[in-house]
């Protein structure tokens, strides 16, 4: 194995290399979905080549970033997605509220926030008088479905960063709302509890930021709708001292 391809499979944390006893019984076949090849990955391995990377990213309009998301392999999480989830919503809006990852039925579709939980997003929208692509956006921190609804990984968000930076770079919108731990701690750096979070605002590249609780979890957790709502029009007197 040349050092390159150690080096790839390292930052993939897909090592050390596990290779099957030949009395295994049912040996599997690796899925074509699966057998991407190592140099096919867009990985950068030095400053330079991650500086260019960046760059042109940063260059990217709305249709050639919508390409190069559709198109990653830049993670694990590539492997297995049935679709990217790039976001929706209004383009140039003033609202923009980022999750953590799409889950099954987000992948399926290929939109976020669909299901139980993108159903009491909307009600939490219609609350403070929004909704779905008027004046708001809706994406997540990373574009692809973790196995099993798990929280995305470090390595796996830092992928996806750049995506997310250009989105915010063309919506620039006035306020974005963190949905939830995973989405605050991403986007502020920072490893702080959610309740620690909440009620204060924070700053994204000087864009005013809040916190409050995914919709997600709200369905698990009843009793902290109230706290939610408290956010919410938290939020709401944030974007009336703006406009």
């Amino acid at each position: 194995m040349n050092s390159r391809r150690k080096q790839i499979l390292k930052e993939l944390s897909l090592t050390p290399i596990w290779h099957l006893k030949p009395d295994t019984p049912k040996q599997k076949e690796i899925p074509a979905s699966l057998s991407t090849k190592v140099e096919d990955l867009t990985i950068p391995l030095n400053p330079e080549e991650n500086t260019q990377q960046s760059q042109k990213i940063h260059s990217m309009n709305w249709k050639q970033l919508k390409s190069a998301v559709s198109h990653c392999v830049a993670c694990p999480l590539s492997a297995a997605r049935t679709h990217t989830v790039f976001g929706i919503g209004d383009e140039n809006a003033d609202w923009l509220f980022v999750g953590e990852g799409p889950g099954a039925r987000e992948d399926a579709t290929g939109e976020p926030f669909v299901g139980q939980a993108g159903k009491l997003l909307d009600q939490m929208l219609a609350a403070i008088e929004l909704k779905r692509g008027d004046r708001v956006y809706i994406t997540n921190i990373v574009k692809c479905r973790p196995p099993n609804n798990r929280n995305p990984s470090l390595h796996e968000a830092r992928q996806c960063k750049l995506y997310l930076t250009r989105q915010i770079e063309l919506i620039k919108p006035k306020l974005i709302v963190a949905l939830g731990k995973i989405a605050a701690q991403n986007l502020l750096g920072s490893e702080d509890s959610i309740s620690s979070m909440r009620g204060k605002i924070h700053h994204y590249s000087g864009i005013p930021l809040i916190v409050t609780y995914h919709p997600a979890y709200l369905l698990r957790a009843l009793p902290e709708k109230a706290k939610a709502w408290k956010d919410l029009c938290f939020a709401q007197s944030i974007m009336q001292s703006l406009t």
